[in-house]
């Protein structure tokens, strides 16, 4: 087993990917660009990238924006994880 930690990010990080994860519902798309809005204004649709699970059971959204601090990021995550549609979140 390795003592490694993590490498750091450095902000402001370009192109910083996030993947949500949730049931595939009419409104999902809109919800993860409406909780991402809230914390980065900035981010429009262009930077939202659409999956449906193999079932179609499932969606991932993946946004791609510019993260400015460690603070926006977990404040992102906690919204979408204390929303209750979100399965995962990476």
């Amino acid at each position: 087993m390795s003592d490694q930690e993590p490498p750091k990010i450095t902000f402001p990080a370009p192109a910083y990917p996030v993947k949500v994860m949730g049931a595939a519902t009419d409104d999902f798309e809109a919800f993860v660009l409406a909780t991402f809005q809230a914390h980065a204004p900035e981010v429009t649709t262009s930077a939202l990238r659409v999956r449906p699970s193999s079932k179609g059971r499932f969606m991932a959204v993946t946004v791609t924006f510019t993260a400015q601090s460690e603070a926006q990021l977990a404040a992102i995550f906690a919204d979408l994880k204390a929303s209750g549609r979100v399965e995962l979140v990476l």
